[in-house]
This record gives structure tokens, sequence and C-alpha cells, in this order.
């Protein structure tokens, strides 16, 4: 019996895509050329995408086509201007001679369905400054965010999620 994981080759699927990734972001993140480096970073980005192909089926259902990649690097730009948004925001904050925030725990609805998807999300908000994922449950995620414009869930979602949810929905599903 053929595990339906796994292609002709017997490599978990979903291993290059992951291992071209992890392996750009190793470049990238080491901001060189060097062959050792390179060499390093290929070795340890294919363990490490070796390793979490083996152990999840969510790798799977990521399918790089021409639009797929095309919504990555729009996801990508987006981010780098959220990113830049979001400092600027926090800068205003700290600078500020009067601190006047509303940090409280908002509700934020995805329409994203696969848990790779959500996951990114999350993540993506983590790493933009005064937010903070604390929990996910379903299609709901549980925010802390340093300056609440609203707690009306639809508003949230469009503020927290909104920028991302279109590229991420088209890149894992």
């Amino acid at each position: 019996m053929v595990d339906s994981n796994r292609r002709k080759t017997g490599a978990p699927q979903g291993l290059l895509s992951l291992w071209v990734v992890l392996f750009v972001v190793w470049m990238a993140a080491n901001s060189t050329l060097a062959i050792e480096v390179a060499i390093l970073g290929a070795v340890i980005t294919y363990a490490l995408a070796y390793a979490f192909t083996k152990s999840s089926d969510g790798w799977q259902r990521i399918h790089w086509t021409p639009s797929g990649f095309y919504h990555f690097l729009a996801y990508t730009g987006t981010f780098l201007v959220e990113l830049v948004k979001a400092n600027v925001a926090m800068m205003k904050i700290v600078y500020s001679p009067r601190i006047d925030i509303k940090p409280g725990i908002v509700r934020v609805r995805t329409k994203l369905k696969s848990p790779i998807g959500r996951l990114a999300l999350a993540n993506t908000i983590a790493l933009t400054p005064g937010s903070l994922v604390i929990d996910v449950k379903d299609e709901i995620l549980y925010i802390h965010w340093l300056d609440v414009q609203s707690t009306d869930v639809e508003v949230a979602s469009a503020a927290m999620a909104g920028p991302f949810e279109d590229h991420l929905e088209k890149v894992f599903g």
C-alpha cells in the first residue's frame, strides 16, 4: 500500500516548495551569497522542510501556480507597507508627550479556511507592532491590540486582517 502523502520518489508532498521558501528566507536573513552559508542553509532548511512536511499534512495544500506566486509577492509587499505603517504609529505613541491609547482584546473573523493560511495570518498580525495574537479558534482570532479602534468584529477584522486575507487566500486556500 502506497502512502497517499508521498510522491513516487518517496518525498512528502510540499517538501520542495517549503524548502525553497525556507531557503530564500535563510539567504535573505544572512544577507550574503557566500557558498558556505548557502550550503549550510540548504542542509538546515531541507531538514526543517522535511520534518515539517513529514509531521503535518497542512503543507500538501500549497500549490505554487503563477497566480499563487504573484499573490505571495503581493502579500509580501502589503506586509512591508503595513509593517512600516505600524512602526510609524508605534513611534507616534512612544514619542508622544502624553500616551493616549486604549489597549484591549478584539475578536477578528477570518475567511481563510486552511490551517496554514490562518497560521500565516496570525504570524503576520503578530509581527506588526502594536498587536499580538493570543488565540485562534476556528475562524476567530483573539488579538491584543495596543490601541483599539473598534470592538466590532467586522471593523476589527477589516483593520487587522483585511489587507492580507485576499492574498493569503489565493496562496494557501
